[in-house]
C-alpha cells in the first residue's frame, strides 16, 4: 500500500504529463519540415482505397499548424501556473478546495448577518417568523429531503417529520439536539428471546392489538406474555420511551410498517437507525433555523 503514496508517482505523472506534450510538438514538427515548392507535384502516400480513392501527401496548412503550436505551448503554460504535475501545486498555488473556501467565505460574509439574526430569538418565535420559514424550508430540502422527503413527511425507516409523533420528544430543544448531535436507534433480534418464529408471531398479533389493527385474539394473548420482554424499553403500557428513541406501539404509527409480516421482521431480525449529526456541517444559525423549522412542521400537524 504504501507504493500508492510514493513521491515516485507525482514524478512518474509529472514527467510522463511534459513528454507526452513536448513529443506533440517535436512530432508536428518533424512533419512539417517537407516543402512543397510552387509548382512542383505532389505525390501520394502509397494507400488506394476503392481503386482510385488516394491518400495524398499535401503539408499541413499554415494556420493549422500554429494553432497546435500555440496549443502546446498555452499547455506548458497552464501546468506551470496551475496544478496538474503530479504534486506541484502550481505558481499560482491554486486549488478547488482553496476556491471553494474563499466562496464560502465569500457567502458567510453576506449571508452570515442574515442568519445571525435569528440565532438569539427563541426557537418557537423563529418557527413563527414567515422569512425564517421560508429560510429553514430552503435548508431542509438542501440536508434533510434525501431522506425525509421534500414534504418531510418521511418513508420506510425515516420518519415523518410533520405529524406530531416523536421518537426522541418534539419539544424545540430536542428537536434541535437531534439535528445537531444525531440519533442511532437500535432495536436488537428478539427472535430467540420470545421462543423461534411463533413466538415472534404471537408477538406481533399482540402488538396489533395494541393499535387496534386485525389481529388473533388467541395469538394476542400468548403474546402478552413473552411482550414483558419487550417491555423492558417500551415501557409496560408500550407507550414508547423517548429517552431510548423506543416508539410508542399504540398509536398506530409505524416506521417500518404495520403489516403483521413487517411486525414479525422486527421482532425477528430488529432495526438499526441511524441519524446523522449535523453540527460540524452547519453553522449554529442554520442549526436554530432548520430546528425551527422542523419544530414548525410538527406545530402545523396540531
Amino acid at each position: 500500500m504504501s507504493d500508492f503514496v510514493s513521491p515516485f508517482w507525482g514524478w512518474y505523472i509529472a514527467i510522463l504529463t511534459v513528454v507526452s506534450i513536448v513529443g506533440c510538438g517535436v512530432f508536428l514538427w518533424f512533419q512539417s519540415k517537407a516543402k512543397v515548392k510552387k509548382g512542383e507535384a505532389v505525390g501520394t502516400t502509397g494507400h488506394v482505397w476503392d481503386e482510385d480513392l488516394a491518400e495524398w501527401n499535401n503539408p499541413l496548412p499554415g494556420w493549422w499548424k500554429n494553432l497546435f503550436y500555440i496549443t502546446v505551448v498555452f499547455a506548458l503554460v497552464y501546468l506551470v501556473l496551475y496544478p496538474g504535475l503530479g504534486a506541484f501545486q502550481g505558481l499560482l498555488g491554486w486549488s478547488s478546495k482553496g476556491r471553494f473556501e474563499l466562496e464560502m467565505a465569500k457567502a458567510e460574509e453576506t449571508y452570515g448577518p442574515i442568519f445571525n439574526q435569528f440565532l438569539q430569538q427563541d426557537l418557537r418565535a423563529v418557527a413563527a417568523d414567515p422569512q425564517a420559514r421560508e429560510m429553514g424550508q430552503r435548508l431542509f430540502l438542501t440536508y434533510c429531503a434525501q431522506c425525509h422527503g421534500s414534504d418531510a413527511r418521511g418513508t420506510v425507516g425515516f420518519p415523518n417529520l410533520a405529524d406530531g409523533d416523536w421518537l426522541y420528544g418534539g419539544d424545540p430543544e430536542t428537536i434541535k439536539a437531534s439535528i445537531a448531535h444525531g440519533r442511532r436507534g437500535m432495536m436488537p433480534p428478539m427472535i430467540d428471546a420470545v421462543g423461534g418464529p411463533e413466538g415472534a408471531k404471537a408477538v406481533a398479533h399482540y402488538v396489533l392489538s395494541l393499535s387496534g389493527r386485525p389481529h388473533d385474539p388467541k395469538l394476542a394473548e400468548q403474546g402478552k406474555e413473552k411482550f414483558a420482554l419487550c417491555a423492558a424499553c417500551h415501557g409496560a403500557d408500550a407507550r414508547g420511551n423517548p429517552q431510548l428513541g423506543a416508539p410508542n406501539l399504540t398509536d398506530n404509527v409505524w416506521l417500518y410498517g404495520g403489516s403483521e409480516a413487517t411486525i414479525i421482521e422486527t421482532v425477528t431480525q430488529g432495526r438499526s437507525g441511524v441519524m446523522p449529526a449535523w453540527e460540524e456541517r452547519l453553522s449554529p444559525a442554520k442549526l436554530h433555523l432548520l430546528s425551527a423549522y422542523v419544530y414548525g412542521l410538527s406545530q402545523q400537524a396540531k
